[in-house]
């Protein structure tokens, strides 16, 4: 019986190209074995399997995408299993998703959260492959400004909130001046350059409010508008931090 092969080899030779493009292929998420899409090069198909090209494809570069997620509440923000990344599946697209962008496996290659977020809290997390992104929102963070919503319970004394827009000194971190105004009577709202995780409950606290939900509804100059808890969009090309 004739050994398996890989699917770039059994693929570059079906089509008569070369073994770069047979991969471009695959991972483009053109190629079947079987009637089943298949996006792995190294995916082994035996000689008796069916292989063929699907409707529509073409050879085209990989492009990087940046990909903003609205985390409920209690789940962890990382890279690791069980955490917010695990909510990017095709289930949870943003209806009416604008990008274009096809859903494809290599989508997860180096994806990293350039946007840390406490357990605790919810709202706005970016998740990138795009160097110039996390650039921006890591090594250049401490210039981005940042929105929450923060329900708090208790009363702020007179000149309380004049005393927290200019800002608090935070774990080594020196006071930095804020933007601190009442949405409503239980609803704070900050707009701060990158907080410290647990800055913003400390600032509560030190103003005698107890700090009841936190939710992230801004990152630079994107807002999580239209994006409902648990899902998840492409950002688009002309979208700017």
């Amino acid at each position: 019986m004739s050994e398996s092969v890989r699917l770039a080899k059994r693929v570059a030779a079906d089509l008569s190209c070369s073994r770069g493009d047979a991969e471009r292929y695959i991972e483009g998420g053109w190629i079947a074995v079987d009637g089943a899409k298949v996006e792995e090069p190294g995916y082994r198909v035996a000689p008796g399997q069916a292989v063929s090209l699907l409707p529509g494809a073409r050879l085209e570069e990989a492009r990087p995408v940046t990909i903003l997620v609205h985390k409920p509440a209690g789940l962890y923000a990382n890279d690791e299993p069980g955490s917010a990344r695990d909510l990017i599946v095709p289930g949870n697209l943003m209806p009416g998703d604008r990008s274009g962008q096809r859903y494809l496996k290599r989508m997860f290659n180096g994806l990293r959260l350039a946007t840390p977020l406490e357990r605790a809290a919810s709202g706005l997390l970016v998740y990138t492959q795009e160097y110039p992104v996390a650039r921006k929102l890591v090594e250049e963070g401490r210039h981005v400004e940042q929105e929450y919503v923060a329900q708090v319970s208790g009363r702020l004394e007179e000149g309380d909130l004049a005393r927290l827009q200019r800002g608090l000194a935070y774990e080594g971190r020196a006071a930095v001046p804020m933007k601190v105004s009442w949405q409503n009577e239980t609803h704070l709202r900050f707009a701060l350059k990158t907080p410290a995780p647990g800055f913003i409950e400390y600032v509560c606290e030190t103003a005698g409010l107890r700090l009841q939900a936190l939710r992230r509804i801004r990152i630079g100059r994107l807002p999580m508008a239209g994006l409902a808890a648990g899902q998840w969009r492409y950002r688009l090309p002309y979208e700017r931090f």
